[in-house]
């Protein structure tokens, strides 16, 4: 088998995800096309060698319907004869799109793929598919169905959390994110999105408010306490499938919770050979990817036997790993992975993350792999991993090494 290397990643800035976002007016056909467009160019890329587009998102209605990626490299300039494919791993799917692009590779089906993600969030609201795991009464009841908000509470009874333990977290998280942005760390990943006149929309974060502190978290309100409370109330199903718990302990809101937004991203992924016939140098080599499914009602808890997995894919142990990305769909989702493996915070989220600068869904794990290998690069460090927990139970893990 071939390795597999990572040659260039970008992505658009985050837009947040409502009818005033800087993102509203651009459709997710139209982001998509910008972002391979920007691979391309970047790269003088003759995309006729590009064997696929592996495109994420997440809610697949509407204008994100209908093979989203295929659509994209109609309306890019790439070549009509790639051809592309969207495919559903929830938050994991911007990451499972490179890492099925690299599991070609390295299988010899191709040499060339593009794989990230998109997601519209104010566009395309999250759970307009109808989703049969919350809709359907036959799958939600078997599975002990919570909603993600919940299942974040879970975690943070579970495991010992307490509000004042995640408004910590996603006040550092926004400290971390302001500093990134003032420092010019994302400058190499992140494109300027320009409407149909060629005039500049959105070139940062929109989402960031990095003013936050404990006392203004403090005055938020749990966004969960009353969908856990109220007649029926999930905090029951929650209890009848932990019954240990003698309660659910409401910590998460709006400002400890990953945004709502709009953004989208792409790696580009190829072979040495690959490399070697268009002229380019490879950033890093993917060195190894799990995926695992986990308990679906507390549901977050992926990162840690995904990362567990993918470590003894790659022989080696949490120590080893220089740098680390954890989505930050909620609070306790990060403190769990850091409790679980006992890693320093200084080396995991050090630019912040989803709380601060949104999470938009299809397309974070591929952003979130792009920040990694641009902050390895900054502070030459050798390894990085990324990891996502999943909706509906399940977790992915990706591990870089430079080049």
């Amino acid at each position: 088998m071939s390795d597999a290397y990572i040659y260039d990643a970008v992505r658009s800035p985050r837009g947040k995800g409502r009818k005033d976002g800087a993102l509203h007016e651009v459709t997710a056909l139209r982001l998509s096309a910008e972002v391979l467009n920007a691979v391309k160019d970047r790269n003088g890329l003759d995309t006729s060698a590009v064997e696929d587009v592996i495109w994420g998102n997440v809610t697949q209605v509407g204008e994100q319907g209908g093979c989203l990626a295929r659509s994209a490299v109609l309306a890019s300039d790439f070549d009509e004869r790639v051809p592309g494919v969207a495919i559903n791993r929830f938050c994991a799917s911007g990451l499972e799109a490179v890492n099925m692009a690299a599991n070609q590779v390295r299988a010899g089906a191709g040499e060339a793929y593009v794989a990230g993600g998109v997601e519209m969030m104010g566009r395309v609201p999250m759970g307009s598919d109808g989703a049969a795991i919350a809709v359907d009464p036959s799958l939600a009841m078997k599975s002990y169905f919570v909603p993600q908000g919940i299942a974040a509470d879970i975690i943070a009874t579970e495991f010992g959390f307490s509000r004042d333990d995640c408004d910590a977290y996603a006040v550092e998280s926004q400290r971390r994110a302001a500093a990134a942005w003032e420092d010019g760390r994302f400058a190499r990943s992140v494109i300027t999105v320009r409407d149909q006149n060629g005039l500049a929309i959105l070139d940062r974060d929109e989402h960031m408010r990095p003013g936050t502190d404990m006392q203004s978290l403090g005055g938020l309100r749990p966004a969960f306490k009353e969908q856990g409370e109220s007649m029926p109330g999930f905090d029951k199903v929650a209890i009848m499938k932990y019954p240990h718990l003698e309660r659910i302990e409401h910590v998460h809101h709006a400002g400890n919770s990953s945004g709502i937004v709009d953004g989208a991203a792409a790696v580009l992924v190829g072979s040495k050979a690959f490399g070697e016939a268009h002229g380019l140098t490879p950033r890093a080599r993917i060195r190894a990817s799990a995926k695992v499914g986990t308990d679906p009602t507390i549901m977050l808890t992926g990162p840690v036997p995904a990362t567990e997995k993918v470590l003894k894919a790659a022989g080696m142990e949490i120590g080893d790993i220089g740098l680390v990305e954890v989505n930050e769909a909620f609070s306790a989702v990060v403190l769990r992975f850091l409790q679980a493996f006992g890693v320093d915070h200084a080396r995991v989220n050090v630019n912040g993350g989803a709380i601060a600068m949104g999470h938009p869904l299809g397309a974070t794990g591929a952003m979130i792999l792009g920040t990694l290998l641009d902050e390895m690069e900054r502070r030459d460090l050798e390894t990085g991993l990324a990891t996502l927990c999943v909706a509906s139970g399940m977790g992915s893990a990706t591990i870089i090494e430079r080049v």
